[in-house]
């Protein structure tokens, strides 16, 4: 997630404050992902560096305003209008943890998926009530809840089936009574045999 690109969005809105940009984001997450107040102004002054943000002045309470500058503005086009690369997906402690179960010795693989898929499970059911009463209610900032609320139940439902599928194919390598040995170990005992 790009916290620079979503404060730039909201403040294409209006200007706002610190405190009210991170109220506003978490607004319309469902703050699924919580956000530090201290990392929007540390943002900020970032943004006002790169030419993208300017202060516009105190609300009666003292509080400095941010509006976007013509850049700002263009910057936040150009997000709203640009694909999100997925050339370099973000890491995944799930399939790192795969990977090594499947080849440090004595893991139970089989355990670890079925604790997985139990907490995923778990997950994707309170994502599905919550999606439940965030359809219920009406307006633009449920439906933002609700769009993240998707997200969350696919990427729920996807992982369960990716489990699935690890089982199967572990399953099938200890039938096989293939061992799994390690690319990197086995590597190095080709290149040990070859001295």
């Amino acid at each position: 997630m790009s916290v620079k690109q979503a404060l730039l969005a909201l403040l294409e809105q209006e200007p706002m404050y610190g405190y009210q940009l991170r109220t506003e984001f978490e607004a319309r997450t469902g703050s699924a992902w919580p956000l530090n107040v201290g990392q929007v102004y540390t943002t900020l002054t970032r943004l006002e560096r790169d030419g993208l943000v300017e202060p516009a002045g105190a609300d009666d309470e003292g509080h400095e305003i941010w509006r976007l500058t013509a850049a700002g503005h263009d910057e936040v086009a150009a997000w709203f209008t640009t694909p999100v690369a997925r050339t370099q997906p973000p890491r995944d402690e799930l399939a790192i943890k795969l990977a090594l179960a499947v080849t440090v010795p004595g893991v139970d693989v089989g355990t670890l998926i079925q604790r997985q898929r139990s907490a995923t499970m778990g997950a994707l059911q309170d994502y599905t009530r919550l999606k439940r009463q965030a359809d219920a209610s009406t307006g633009r900032t449920d439906l933002a809840w609700s769009l993240v609320l998707d997200s969350l139940v696919f990427a729920a439902e996807a992982e369960i089936r990716w489990l699935d599928h690890c089982e199967a194919r572990v399953r099938r390598v200890a039938t096989e009574s293939t061992p799994l040995i390690a690319p990197a170990r086995f590597e190095r005992d080709e290149q040990e045999a070859g001295r």
